[in-house]
């Protein structure tokens, strides 16, 4: 399987595109200056108790409270509010904490109006982004991910992944962190560590301490819900947790972030530096590597299947429901079954796409379409968890019902990825009507004079429709000539397969929109 990284920088933010066998599998979206990602760290102020939730909404400087249940407390939240008060009261240089004593674990089923009160300071990690009207989910079980070990502060319990089989390497991954971990910490054991040197687990703690060292020095110093210590971003979150031999490209279309994710690439694994390359051509990125088309024929209502069938997705405020139809695949009548079953296995492969791709999560009920042979259900359905399995959020697939439903609960720590696929016209804003063809060469003309004339814009790039791209150019004294002749420079015509008929923009020589 070949995976690549497409990395599309904009003035409004970082788009993520993962790639498998040139099909889109993932799309994440990293606003600028965004705050409250899954990972950060925040100073808490307990702003109100409500004992029958067993839960508290915490002050972390979003417009809506965020929520902390007893449950997320994590059983050494003493030893943490201990910490804080020390930390945050007197000059506590004991940040590897060898010499301080943890309090006594909080009982599970306690209640939380005896463990915190009203005002209290709490670093609190984000768990859920804000998702629609509610605000952020909060853990104060504090954890700081690794490429290959997750650092767990007052704790010494070693905890390996399940997915990781053999004894013997069970054996000796415990073994290497007996033998490297700081006391008074605990750490997690990540799949991806499974048969790894013990240079590159100790570099990836020593990375962690560093993190955990950064935030006690922030943390006396941090005003009430103000962020302490903060998630790397998307781009490179990603890298961490999928990164191996199969990538072989990661293209950034933008300088700066490319600095940084070969800087972060040749950290975590030099021998893949080489993969990361800037992408310099001149039509956008996403275009390029088919992407835009990709987004536009995944992300509406209705997704077409290659032989014909489609699904339909709709979402609702409580579950998401995913209706599988034959649409006019042709089947032979006495085989109803067999061709039941081959389009069932066309949307079981799609939808664990989609699950991926729109970041759909809480419940999904997919309505196959009805098989009557057990073995064929059984074989759908091993199916479907097969292709799930590439699924990073932690999700259950139940068996289908005797109504042929298939249940499917998965874990939504972030805001559906929803991307409107059917557009406002942008010549007739939505009436009907566009401003008559026969002008628009004199619009693109009126502009062109002002860009060039009064803002005197240099190589400038006009970018149209593919059936005006070739208008214009179209014989040997074409318009482009007489642009050249008339204005004394050349004027560069690109086509956009995504534009509509009227629709033209205009870019100065940095490839930036010229705002008209």
């Amino acid at each position: 399987m070949v995976k690549e990284l497409i990395i599309n920088s904009t003035p409004n933010g970082v788009t993520i595109a993962l790639l498998q066998d040139k099909q889109l599998v993932e799309l994440n979206k990293e606003q600028i200056n965004n705050s409250y990602a899954v990972g950060d760290i925040y100073m808490g102020r307990i702003k109100k108790i409500m004992p029958g939730l067993n839960a508290t909404f915490v002050d972390v400087g979003y417009e809506k409270d965020a929520f902390l249940h007893y449950l997320d407390l994590g059983p050494q939240v003493q030893s943490l509010l201990k910490l804080t008060k020390i930390a945050r009261s007197s000059n506590f240089d004991d940040t590897l904490l060898n010499n301080f004593k943890r309090e006594s674990d909080i009982e599970k089923s306690g209640k939380i109006s005896s463990v915190l009160t009203k005002n209290q300071l709490l670093p609190v990690q984000i768990a859920k982004e804000p998702i629609s009207t509610k605000g952020p989910r909060l853990s104060s079980d504090l954890s700081f991910a690794g490429r290959f070990v997750v650092l767990v502060p007052f704790s010494d319990v070693i905890s390996i992944s399940k997915k990781i089989r053999s004894n013997t390497e069970r054996v000796r991954l415990r073994k290497i962190i007996e033998g490297i971990k700081p006391k008074n910490f605990g750490v997690i054991i990540r799949t991806v560590s499974e048969h790894k040197g013990v240079a590159e687990i100790q570099k990836d703690i020593l990375d962690l301490i560093s993190k955990w060292e950064a935030f006690m020095a922030k943390m006396p110093v941090t005003e009430p819900s103000k962020r302490i210590f903060g998630e790397m971003g998307r781009a490179s979150t990603i890298l961490r947790d999928i990164l191996n031999d199969d990538f072989t490209n990661i293209y950034v279309n933008e300088v700066a972030i490319f600095d940084e994710i070969k800087s972060y690439v040749h950290e975590i694994s030099p021998d893949l530096e080489k993969i990361v390359k800037i992408y310099k051509g001149k039509e956008p990125i996403f275009e390029h590597f088919g992407i835009d088309k990709q987004i536009k024929a995944a992300f509406g209502r209705t997704v077409n299947l290659a032989g014909g069938a489609y699904l339909v997705v709709e979402h609702t405020e409580a579950l998401h429901v995913i209706d599988v139809n034959s649409g006019n695949r042709t089947a032979i009548p006495e085989n109803q079954e067999q061709n039941a079953l081959q389009v069932n296995k066309e949307a079981a492969k799609e939808i664990a796409r989609q699950l991926r791709l729109r970041d759909m999560g809480g419940i999904v009920v997919i309505d196959f379409i009805d098989l009557h042979k057990a073995p064929n259900r059984k074989e759908l359905f091993d199916l479907l968890r097969s292709e799930m399995l590439l699924d990073r959020a932690k999700h259950t697939i139940l068996p289908p019902s005797k109504f042929g439903l298939v249940q499917i609960t998965r874990q939504r720590v972030r805001p559906e990825m929803n991307i409107i696929t059917n557009e406002k016209c942008p010549s007739c804003n939505g009436t009907g009507e566009i401003t008559a063809s026969i002008i628009l060469l004199d619009d693109i003309e009126t502009n062109m004079n002002y860009i060039l004339q009064e803002q005197a814009e240099k190589g400038i790039t006009l970018n149209v429709h593919p059936y005006i791209e070739a208008y214009i150019k179209k014989g040997l004294f074409s318009i482009q000539v007489k642009w050249f002749i008339k204005y004394k420079q050349w004027i560069k015509v690109h086509a956009v397969a995504s534009y509509s008929l009227t629709e033209y923009h205009f870019l100065n020589a940095k490839h930036e929109e010229i705002k008209l």
